[in-house]
């Protein structure tokens, strides 16, 4: 892995600006019911019968479509896990807080979240640009930041630097080498476009489709999120020629541009990152966007490729979503399991077992220990293992490319598995994705 000299010792930017307005409040508040597991400092956040935890997401604003689901799967796995007796004889209490996928309010919520409602730990933060506005805030603070729900590669790429975070799901950099292999592969005589999210969510995608298929790319354009005009964009991808455009962003950027070529007539070859390939709420939002005129639907991106790391609602044998389903039923709302809220319930899965991991006597440094040593050999829905090691806190190593058919993620790969660089790809034989579920649908529970 190759770094910048400069990282390991770049200052903080944000942590000493943000706590010290409310330093002598957080005094004055003082620790709050923590527990003190070896006659020592209280773990804050921990007493003898809970642990709370918070997350922050875009509950409202241009992001909210299918991401404000994911804290609904969550919660709805910690109720499941709640009414079977919680962890170590603790409840999770798990509070959300909408940043509205604005940076300035994902301080705001993060800065009440630790130093008011003082978390044990931040879990499944959402967005790239949002969450890289607290993760030194966080380190700073040496609250444990697990599971960002984000591929950015600054979430584990460096434990040295950000000790206290973790990925969880595929990184960009790897989704972009799985795709650049299959592309040169399956179409080695495409002139490849490439529509991306102008942070590291476009960046370390293009970082690994690079490595591939380079030689091929003819034209690259880049938005800024929360500008919906994508229309320079596709009219400069379709003035190059090019006949495979490849996405990686947003669920509403796929609708924009599939919404924005439709309207000249640009007809490539897409394959979308995972992040922006759900076809039921594309289609809902090629709808709204359109304001009818587009009837949308699933079947508005039949035949668009993609990757999965996770089975999908439309995966009707899988135990995962047996289980998904079971909880929804008996703790979810009256609204439909989406692939999202599936998200959110394996996210809030990976956190129990961690929970379980450190053991009866919490701390924030023994989770972090736990999910070193022993994050590696967890057993879950993801279809490869997690990297976690004291050397890398990546989330999970592998993924399949898919085709979508209707609502359906059809396998086109076995799964394959490969670390961010220049480690090569190879077919995964860790069996990660025969694992199943125990009866209790807890982990470590019959």
């Amino acid at each position: 892995m190759t770094t910048h000299d400069t990282r390991g010792t770049r200052p903080r930017r944000r942590a000493r600006a943000l706590v010290a307005g409310v330093a002598l409040a957080t005094l004055v508040l003082g620790a709050c019911g923590g527990t003190r597991p070896e006659g020592g400092a209280t773990t804050v956040g921990v007493t003898d019968d809970s642990v709370k935890i918070g997350g922050h997401f875009p509950l409202t604003g241009v992001a909210a479509p299918g991401y404000s689901e994911i804290p609904t799967g969550a919660k709805a796995y910690y109720d499941y896990v709640n009414a079977a007796g919680g962890v170590n004889g603790r409840t999770i209490d798990y509070l959300v807080r909408d940043d509205g996928y604005d940076p300035t309010k994902t301080s705001t919520v993060t800065n009440e979240l630790v130093l008011k409602e003082k978390i044990f730990a931040m879990v499944g933060g959402l967005g790239t640009p949002t969450h890289g506005a607290v993760v030194d805030f966080l380190n700073d603070e040496e609250v444990p930041d697990l599971f960002v729900s984000s591929g950015s590669l600054a979430w584990g790429e460096d434990p040295a630097e950000k000790p206290w975070t973790f990925g969880w799901q595929t990184d960009y950099e790897s989704e972009g080498k799985v795709i650049g292999q299959y592309v040169a592969k399956n179409f080695p005589d495409a002139k490849v476009g490439l529509f991306l999210q102008d942070d590291d969510l476009g960046a370390d995608g293009e970082k690994g489709l690079q490595q591939y298929i380079g030689d091929q790319v003819v034209e690259t354009v880049r938005y800024t999120s929360g500008n919906t005009d994508v229309a320079p964009q596709i009219s400069a991808l379709q003035s190059s020629g090019a006949d495979l455009v490849i996405g990686f962003n947003t669920p509403s950027y796929t609708a924009l541009s599939q919404l924005t070529s439709l309207k000249l007539g640009f007809k490539p070859q897409w394959f979308y990152t995972n992040v922006g390939s759900d076809a039921t709420l594309v289609g809902s939002l090629l709808s709204r966007f359109s304001e009818g005129a587009v009837k949308g639907g699933a079947s508005s991106l039949d035949g668009v490729l993609t990757t999965k790391y996770l089975d999908t609602v439309d995966d009707a044998d899988s135990e995962w979503i047996k289980l998904w389903k079971k909880v929804w039923e008996q703790e979810g709302d009256d609204q439909p399991l989406t692939n999202y809220r599936v998200y959110g319930m394996a996210q809030a899965y990976t956190f129990v077992q961690a929970l379980q991991a450190a053991g009866k006597d919490l701390t924030r440094q023994g989770i972090v220990d736990a999910l070193e040593e022993q994050g590696g050999d967890f057993e879950g829905p993801m279809v490869a293992p997690f990297a976690y090691s004291k050397d890398s806190h990546m989330g999970t190593t592998g993924m399949r490319v898919a085709s979508l058919d209707g609502a359906k993620v059809v396998p086109e790969t076995e799964v394959e598995v490969t670390e961010i660089g220049d480690n090569p790809i190879e077919p995964d034989t860790s069996d990660a994705g025969k694992d199943a579920p125990p009866a209790s649908g807890i982990p470590g529970q019959d």
